[in-house]
Formats: structure tokens, C-alpha cells, sequence
């Protein structure tokens, strides 16, 4: 019996296969996790971006996360320097919960444009009230 002189792609292909499906399920995943109530809103959609958008969270409780790590409120605009420095992008997003007073937000607002981020986006969920006088 001769040697093979060809490579068998076949288990290769496989376990490629096997890790798309997995990296296509985890991916979603990896999003930002931390359980905000967003307030509802009739705005359009931001343009997308080339890089992973940068997220602060303001949650219920008063915490401020940045991604997934809470920041001590002290250090948000050291932080938020830090990152800006490393960063291509100059795209922010807050989510806060529509159960946080407007004082509040208004606050971490400064902070965020204090460290360096002059666009921020608010993030919102879809469907709320247009204003427009047209009923829904």
C-alpha cells in the first residue's frame, strides 16, 4: 500500500464549521449586558461605525459602567481620558435607565465631554411616542 500524498480536508472543514456556529452564537452575547430600562423614543437610528462603539451605562441604582466594569464615580474622567486617548473614534453611547432623574444624566453628561468624548449618542429603544399630533 502506498502513502497519501494528499491532505484530507475533511476534518478540517468540520471543526471550522463548528466554530462558526458557535462564534455566530456567542457573539451576540458579548454585548454590553448590564439590564438598563431604556426610554422609548421615535429618533432614527446613528450611521454605524468601524470600530466597537464605546458604551457607558447609567443604571438604576446610580452605578456607572463603562462597557461591563462599574467606575467609581472619582474616577469617570480620569477613566474616560484614558480611553479617549487610545481611541480612533470619538462616538460615545450612554444608555441610562428612563427611571434616573434628568439631573443625573445631565452629570455623567459633563463628565463624559469632560473626558474627552464631545459626541455621545443616546441610546433609546424604538417605538415611543413621534409628538408629531399623528395618531399611532
Amino acid at each position: 500500500m502506498q502513502p497519501m500524498s494528499e491532505i484530507n480536508v475533511t476534518p478540517f472543514v468540520d471543526v471550522m464549521l463548528c466554530l462558526l456556529i458557535v462564534f455566530m452564537i456567542a457573539a451576540p452575547l458579548m454585548t454590553v449586558g448590564v439590564p438598563v430600562r431604556l426610554p422609548e423614543t421615535a429618533a432614527a437610528a446613528l450611521p454605524g461605525q468601524d470600530e466597537e462603539p464605546l458604551t457607558v451605562t447609567l443604571a438604576a441604582d446610580g452605578r456607572v459602567l463603562i462597557q461591563t466594569s462599574e467606575v467609581p464615580q472619582a474616577d469617570l474622567v480620569k477613566r474616560l481620558r484614558a480611553i479617549a486617548a487610545e481611541r480612533d473614534g470619538v462616538w460615545l453611547f450612554l444608555r441610562a435607565d428612563g427611571m434616573i432623574p434628568y439631573a443625573r444624566v445631565m452629570e455623567v453628561m459633563g463628565a463624559l465631554n469632560a473626558g474627552g468624548f464631545q459626541n455621545i449618542g443616546l441610546v433609546t429603544e424604538a417605538g415611543g411616542p413621534a409628538l408629531d399630533g399623528a395618531e399611532e
